[in-house]
C-alpha cells in the first residue's frame, strides 16, 4: 500500500526528514523567568515530546530587548539564553527529532511596557490599533518610532547575532518571521511603511530590509539553514491592511529568493475571509508554487485530508500544523494509525507552567 504523501521522507537542504509534517511556531509563553530562556523542564520536554515531527519549528525568539511584544516569550540574544536553548535542541536531537528556531521583531505589534517607556520601533509611525498581550493583559497599541537608519542596521546586526546563537545553541536551523503583522511586514507594505528613504517607496525599497538581513545572517551561518516565513494575504488582522501593491509586493519577494539557496519558504493560507478584498488571493500555496522554485511550506487550517492533497496536487512540499499539535504531541503517529486527533484547550494556550503544555497524551504511540 502507498505510503500517503505527508508520511513520505523528505530532502530538506541535506537534512533527511523522515516525514513531510512540520510543527508550526506557536507563541507559548513559557519563558517565565528574569533571563526570558528556554528551560529543559518546559520547553525541552515540550519539543521532545514532538520529536517525531519531520520538522520542529520553535516559537517565536525575540533577536534583542527591543523585538519583545508578547509577555514571557524567549529570547535568543543573550548567553544564558542560548546556554537554554542548548539544552532544549539536545533533547530533542537524543529523541531523534530536528529543530528550528523562529527569530521575530514583532516592530509596532509591542507596547511600551516591554520598553522602559519607550515606543516601539516601526518602519513608520503608524499605529497599527491593535492591541499587546503585556504582563497586565492585553494592552491598546501605540503610535511607534519610525526607525531610523541607524536602528535598521543595528537591527540587521541582531539578526545576524541570533543566527549565529542559534547555530551555537545546536539548532538544525532558523526561521526568520517576516510574517503576521511583524516588523518585516511592516516594510512591506505602503500601509504601513510610508518612508521616503532607501527603504520606502516603490516595492524594491520596501523589501531591501528582508535581504539586507538575509545577507548579513548568511555571512554567520549556512545559507541553506536559513528559513522565512511570509503571510501575502493578511488583511485586517495584526494592524495590516492590504492595498493594491501587497500581492505585487510579495510576488517580488518570493520571486526574489530564487537567488537564494535557502532552507525553506514557508507560507499561510488567508487567516480570515479575503474573497470580498479587491487585492486579495485566496489561493496562496496555488499562486506561489509556480514562482518559488525551492522548497515550499505551506499552512493555516489543514487537516490529514487537505495536509495530503496539497502534496500530492504539487503545491507544497511540507504542511505546517499549528493547533492540532498543542493537544496531539504524536500527531504523525496519529496520522499513520488513523487514531483520533485530542481537541485543545484555548484556555490553556498562553498560561504558564506544564497544564495544557505537557500533560497532552500520546495514545498513538506504542
Amino acid at each position: 500500500m502507498k505510503k500517503q504523501a505527508l508520511l513520505q521522507d523528505y530532502n530538506l537542504n541535506g537534512l533527511k526528514l523522515p516525514n513531510r509534517i512540520a510543527m508550526a511556531p506557536m507563541t507559548r509563553s513559557r519563558a517565565t523567568n528574569p533571563e526570558k530562556k528556554a528551560t529543559a523542564d518546559l520547553q525541552g520536554e515540550y519539543y521532545k515530546q514532538r520529536f517525531s515531527a519531520g520538522l520542529l519549528i520553535t516559537e517565536g525568539s525575540q533577536v534583542s530587548e527591543e523585538a519583545v511584544g508578547y509577555v514571557n516569550t524567549p529570547g535568543i540574544y543573550s548567553k544564558e539564553q542560548v546556554e537554554g536553548w542548548k539544552e532544549v535542541t539536545q533533547m530533542v536531537h537524543e529523541a531523534n527529532g530536528r529543530i528550528f528556531i523562529q527569530l521575530w521583531h514583532v516592530g509596532r505589534m509591542s507596547h511600551p511596557d516591554f520598553h522602559n517607556g519607550k515606543k516601539p520601533l516601526s518602519a513608520s509611525a503608524i499605529n497599527p490599533n491593535s492591541q499587546s498581550y503585556t504582563p497586565d493583559g492585553f494592552k491598546d497599541t501605540v503610535t511607534p518610532k519610525e526607525m531610523s537608519l541607524e536602528d535598521i542596521k543595528r537591527t540587521i546586526k541582531d539578526f545576524a547575532n541570533a543566527g549565529k546563537n542559534a547555530m551555537d545553541a545546536g539548532f538544525d536551523g532558523v526561521e526568520i518571521h517576516s510574517s503576521n503583522g511583524y516588523l518585516f511586514h511592516q516594510f512591506f507594505n505602503a500601509t504601513s511603511n510610508t518612508r521616503e528613504d532607501e527603504y520606502g517607496g516603490s516595492i524594491e525599497k520596501r523589501a531591501k530590509f528582508l535581504f539586507d538581513v538575509i545577507d548579513a545572517m548568511k555571512e554567520v551561518m549556512p545559507e541553506q539553514k536559513i528559513g522565512l516565513r511570509l503571510n501575502p494575504s493578511l488583511h485586517g488582522i495584526f494592524g495590516m491592511e492590504m492595498d493594491e501593491e501587497t500581492i505585487p509586493t510579495f510576488d517580488y519577494i518570493v520571486s526574489k529568493l530564487n537567488n537564494y539557496d535557502l532552507a525553506y519558504l514557508h507560507l499561510s493560507e488567508p487567516f480570515n475571509d479575503v474573497s470580498e478584498v479587491p487585492y486579495a488571493i485566496e489561493e496562496i500555496a496555488k499562486h506561489y508554487r509556480p514562482l518559488y522554485k525551492g522548497t515550499l511550506m505551506i499552512n493555516a487550517g489543514f487537516d490529514q485530508e487537505k495536509g495530503n492533497k496539497v502534496i500530492e496536487d504539487g503545491d507544497a512540499d511540507l504542511v505546517a500544523y499549528g493547533k492540532p499539535y498543542i493537544s496531539n504531541p504524536d500527531l504523525v503517529e496519529r496520522f499513520e494509525k488513523g487514531v483520533e486527533l485530542s481537541k485543545w484547550d484555548e484556555d490553556t494556550f498562553y498560561v504558564p507552567g506544564k497544564e495544557g503544555y505537557l500533560d497532552y497524551e500520546t495514545k498513538a504511540r506504542t
